[in-house]
């Protein structure tokens, strides 16, 4: 499809994924339109300059739980197309103000669907849901047992085990304030396309990282401390659950994947976008390590215990029928024969260039733990969408991001 001259209106253009999304665009010369919030000190989004795009995107200042506003942002732009990415992200904050994140993620996607349906401009809405909507997918049968003597109730229960990788008819079973706001987002857009004709397509991307992710994202948290321990800033690695398994995109793919679905996205479909893989936040912090220049040798819990030799010595072999590279240590967390808990207060890393501590936070710890995310995206590969980017990629682009000392902090 030919971009140049279409109308784009992305919500949330200084975010993360918006920026990135605008400058694809506007290498496609498309005509780019961005809704952002009202600035107290009049200053661009740090995004859109880290780009080089500030001046040539066309803000709009507006605000999506106000519908006048996102009103006169149509009519400004007459978009073709509509990316609707803007959200209150980060799930440990939904946890602390779930009314903030269900005003911003639930009742904003309304009032953008109700003025798209009122304007009735016949602009194409590409939604960014989230894998977080699927929650706690079971991955074995002894998984099954341990959260249900943990929660009490699994609803739906599953119908096989293991429901990974995910498809888009898994069942929703969300985590988080969050996830529970995108769930509705997702609903409201297939409702708004059965209901009113509306042009919907969700999208539920699976994590997408890369060179400016936000602070507060776990893959951002460890670079820029493994960054900061490369410079002498800090003596150690603070994290949170390391069992955690996520399917890492580089966000560029994602990307792209918003522009396929724009261009072949059925109306009324939802598509899975991630990476075809899932690794654990142990191997997110070993790997980069190796790619900061330590080399690894072994590792160990504080009190000398679980000890795995070459635990980044890559495996190839299938896990839930897919094979894709992951570490020793992913696949032995899971097929059950490890697994870090608080009471290892944390890991000791042996290095050629000595040890680093790696010490546990419980701050960092979710109320409720998404403990496995692994995308099937056959859905959105048939229509075109392609992963382009390998794990290592994603990390080298967000430690040379933190090369530069104003970005860590």
């Amino acid at each position: 499809m030919n971009w140049k001259n279409k109308n784009i209106l992305i919500t949330g253009v200084g975010g993360f994924a918006g920026s990135y999304l605008a400058e694809e665009l506007l290498n496609q010369k498309a005509n780019v339109y961005g809704l952002i919030r009202r600035r107290a000190d009049g200053t661009k989004a740090k995004n859109l300059i880290d780009h080089g795009i500030e001046n040539r995107v066309k803000t709009i200042e507006g605000d999506l739980t106000e519908i006048t506003s996102l009103a006169n942002a149509l009519d400004i732009s007459q978009p073709d197309y509509i990316f609707h990415l803007a959200a209150q992200s980060f799930v440990p904050r939904s946890f602390e103000n779930s009314l903030e994140t269900q005003m911003i993620n639930c009742i904003g996607t309304a009032n953008l669907l109700d003025a798209t349906r009122i304007k009735d401009q016949g602009s194409k809405v590409v939604f960014a849901g989230s894998s977080e909507e699927y929650g706690l997918v079971i991955s074995s049968k002894e998984h099954y047992k341990h959260a249900k003597k943990e929660y009490g109730t699994i609803f739906p229960e599953p119908v096989e085990i293991p429901e990974v990788p995910i498809k888009e008819t898994n069942p929703l079973r969300p985590m988080s304030p969050y996830a529970v706001s995108k769930v509705y987002g997702d609903h409201l857009m297939q409702n708004y396309y059965h209901a009113y004709g509306l042009d919907t397509v969700v999208s539920r991307a699976f994590n997408h990282e890369g060179a400016g992710r936000g602070l507060m994202f776990v893959t951002s948290v460890i670079t820029n401390q493994i960054m900061k321990l490369k410079f002498d800033e800090v003596d150690k690695i603070t994290i949170g659950n390391l069992n955690a398994f996520r399917d890492w995109s580089h966000v560029k793919d994602i990307v792209k994947g918003y522009i396929t679905l724009a261009e072949n996205g059925k109306s009324g479909e939802v598509y899975n976008q991630g990476s075809m893989r899932t690794n654990s936040v142990l191997s997110y912090i070993l790997l980069g390590l190796k790619e900061a220049g330590w080399d690894i040798t072994k590792i160990e819990t504080f009190n000398g215990e679980k000890l795995i030799e070459n635990p980044t010595e890559v495996d190839e072999s299938a896990v839930f029928g897919v094979k894709f590279n992951k570490t020793l240590v992913d696949t032995m967390i899971l097929e059950g024969e490890l697994e870090y808990t608080l009471e290892d207060r944390g890991i000791k890393v042996h290095t050629d260039k000595g040890t680093v501590p790696i010490e546990f936070n419980p701050g960092r710890f979710r109320p409720a733990e998404v403990p496995i995310l692994f995308a099937d995206t056959e859905k959105i590969q048939r229509i075109g969408a392609k992963i382009e980017h390998s794990l290592n990629d994603i990390i080298k682009d967000q430690l040379n991001y933190f090369l530069k000392k104003e970005n860590r902090l």
